[in-house]
């Protein structure tokens, strides 16, 4: 492989935590990092290693597509779970600990789905550059004892897409995605039909050709948005297709973060309270 001695070292180390658990159920969303991790499995176990995806309101159809087309290509044992997590007790109250009520309700049932298929271990594909931001869905890993090898391997987001693109894996050069509930201000309620705005919307500019992109949600009604800084020029381009299908789509405000996109801009508002 292309890659330097230090990143083969991690990857051979990935491949014998994964051998060694026998057997594997990767909790997968069709993003570059379970994508990497769930290739992997396959390639070391076999029909012992399957894939389960949640099907959620805060889970675009497009990334549920892009998981199934990829089990289909690869030959890898595909389930889907209903993981709603708008009837989680408190989850539509956006919380700070969000994440936590998702991920334990999530992995609870992919663990069960799990047992019933004879598979001893569930995984997710977290990486050493989650551990330096505010995580509570982690906690939930930790406490269902959930396993998350791309750490355990000291795999950066960076070296995974090095890895994935070695492997000739779609996703090397994929957006990063979180689901679409990160997109609201922390206390503001969660709804269906704000999640379909924001989905749509980000749906919007991924079509017109932006790479990484957020649409953040304020009260009601306000969009901003987020893009990397050398696609300024490009929002200013569509301004006026923008703003008038963001318009169409319930949003009367559309505004352009400044600060370009970075993940976890949200939880700035943790910092404040």
């Amino acid at each position: 492989m292309g890659i330097s001695i230090a990143l083969q070292k991690k990857y051979d180390n990935l491949k014998e935590i994964i051998k060694g658990y026998g057997s594997i159920a990767v909790a997968f969303s069709g993003g570059v990092d379970s994508t990497f991790l769930l290739k992997v499995a396959h390639d070391v176990l076999g029909a012992n290693a399957i894939a389960i995806t949640a099907r959620s309101k805060s889970f675009p159809e497009r990334e549920r597509r892009e998981a199934e087309d990829f089990c289909d290509k690869e030959g890898i044992v595909w389930y889907q779970v209903d993981s709603e997590e708008l009837s989680i007790d408190g989850f539509a109250k956006n919380p700070a600990n969000r994440c936590y009520l998702c991920k334990k309700e999530l992995f609870t049932k992919l663990i069960a789905l799990a047992q019933e298929k004879g598979i001893r271990v569930v995984a997710e594909g977290s990486n050493m550059d989650d551990n330096g931001d505010y995580r509570p869905g982690l906690m939930a890993v930790a406490e269902l004892a959930v396993e998350s090898p791309l750490r355990k391997a000291q795999l950066s987001k960076q070296e995974i897409r090095d890895l994935s693109k070695e492997l000739g894996l779609p996703t090397w050069n994929k957006q990063s995605f979180a689901c679409l509930a990160s997109r609201f201000v922390y206390g503001e309620d969660i709804t269906e039909k704000k999640l379909d705005m924001v989905d749509k919307a980000e749906q919007l500019l991924l079509d017109l050709g932006f790479h990484q992109v957020r649409v953040r949600i304020h009260g009601e009604n306000l969009a901003r948005i987020e893009v990397q800084e050398d696609e300024f020029d490009k929002i200013m381009q569509h301004r006026e297709q923008i703003a008038e299908a963001f318009r169409r789509y319930g949003f009367l405000y559309v505004t352009m973060d400044l600060k370009g996109y970075r993940t976890g801009s949200m939880n700035a508002t943790l910092e404040e309270k």
